[in-house]
């Protein structure tokens, strides 16, 4: 039977390779699988033309998976830079990679990093639009718009960040109601520039039909942008940002009657009381749709260490039903980040997805927590190095300061607790 997405082919009852292949992943039953891509609750990003793909889902009841950006710019436009970090972040088992690029050769770019990402691989066209035509933002038409879209799907790209919400409702609703940082979003403030200056509608939105009928023919799932995101702490959950995510919620069910998967993306920075809401908010105005945040950065004081204050926010936000977080790597807000600052992104927001994962109950999450504990228990230092998260890190740290008890750390050397507690079970002096 044929099917164009795998929306489409779930509603028809169509197992595909790629469900089978995520469902063994995940370890749950294929059928319920089905019918949560059917429903719109998982997406499975996997465009057509991504011959190297090894294909994940997204989405309720599976485990968290995270996305690496990176891309070339106009300062940092070393391609192959930027390839040696999509190897190194499939390496580090990233779930996604979404190419930013937005000068130079990206196109030469996208279709090197699709060719080798084993992982799906997602794009935001608008940043590509002025480069691609070498034209001034506010001479591009709404066609050309669309244009870079179908050249993206035609490369392979599996999702792309769309901002379709900002329609000029959305914008008259953020110059009514004033904000600490305005639009922060990149996408988002091209598309008001563009809007602002040609006095016209959003072409996302006014030709939000076509755009569904070029996804629908490579299947490349939407990611609903957010333009409106919050910046700052104080703009989190105003006007301009929840006004989006209703419109948001309208452009998820006119991709789902086309048959194209969906997936929603979320703030941004936010005060840590607020996270749980805003997911419980998206999931209901979005009608259960993947949730897609960048953070939640949780404070605004401390760039160098925007990972952490992301993965606070990210298991947060996990744990309350967002399902897919976008990494912050410590060089957030202050330059192009390096391979190590990309190894620190990577790892903190695997610690978070993983973090929140436990608390939603996901199959096995916590068996990998167990096997750590049962190896500090037995005080198996090889154990623990193949079970850690990062190995290179946690050997290095202990090669740097050997104790004089192989049995112990430099911690707390004949006073370790669990050296003691295993010889005093034994029957044995414990110091």
């Amino acid at each position: 039977m044929h099917y164009t997405t795998q929306m489409d082919a779930a509603r028809k009852g169509i197992i595909t390779k790629e469900m089978e292949i995520v469902a063994r992943k995940e370890n749950v039953d294929v059928a319920v699988l089905q019918q949560l891509v059917a429903g719109g609750q998982v997406v499975i990003p996997a465009n057509k033309n991504h011959a190297s793909l090894d294909p994940c889902g997204i989405g309720q009841g599976l485990r968290t998976k995270i996305n690496v950006n990176l891309g070339i710019s106009q300062d940092c436009c070393n391609v192959d830079a930027e390839m040696e970090k999509a190897r190194y972040a499939v390496e580090l088992k990233a779930d996604a990679i979404m190419d930013l690029s937005c000068y130079g050769k990206t196109e030469e770019f996208r279709r090197r990093l699709v060719a080798m990402s084993p992982v799906p691989v997602g794009t935001v066209p608008v940043y590509d639009a002025v480069g691609y035509y070498d034209k001034e933002l506010k001479q591009i038409t709404a066609q050309e718009f669309l244009g870079v879209v179908e050249k993206h799907a035609q490369d392979g790209v599996d999702f792309m960040t769309i901002h379709a919400g900002i329609n000029r409702e959305t914008a008259a609703t953020f110059k009514k109601n004033q904000r600490l940082t305005n639009i922060v979003s990149r996408g988002g403030s091209l598309l008001f520039a563009w809007m602002e200056i040609n006095n016209q509608e959003n072409p996302f939105y006014e030709y939000y039909d076509d755009l569904l009928e070029i996804c629908s023919r490579y299947d490349v799932t939407v990611s609903l942008g957010d333009a409106c995101r919050p910046g700052s702490l104080k703009d989190a959950t105003d006007a301009a940002q929840v006004h989006e995510l209703i419109v948001l919620g309208e452009l998820t069910r006119r991709a789902w009657e086309r048959g194209v998967q969906v997936m929603i993306e979320g703030p941004g920075h936010m005060p840590l009381n607020e996270i749980a809401a805003n997911m419980v908010l998206e999931k209901k105005l979005c009608h259960g749709a993947p949730f897609y945040v960048l953070g939640p950065l949780v404070t605004d004081i401390a760039p160098g260490y925007d990972h952490i204050t992301s993965a606070i926010g990210g298991a947060v936000a996990a744990a309350s039903g967002a399902d897919f977080l976008c990494y912050v790597t410590p060089a957030e807000h202050l330059r192009l980040p390096t391979l190590d600052d990309m190894k620190e992104g990577i790892i903190a927001a695997r610690i978070a997805a993983h973090a929140a994962d436990i608390a939603k109950g996901i199959t096995g999450a916590r068996q990998w927590d167990d096997a750590m504990s049962e190896a500090r228990r037995n005080l198996d230092w090889p154990g623990m190095f193949k079970l850690a998260i990062d190995p290179e890190k946690a050997q290095r740290y202990r090669a740097e300061s050997q104790p004089e008890h192989a049995d112990s750390c430099t911690m707390c050397g004949k006073m370790c607790a669990v050296r003691n507690m295993n010889r005093v079970l034994r029957g044995v002096d414990p110091l």
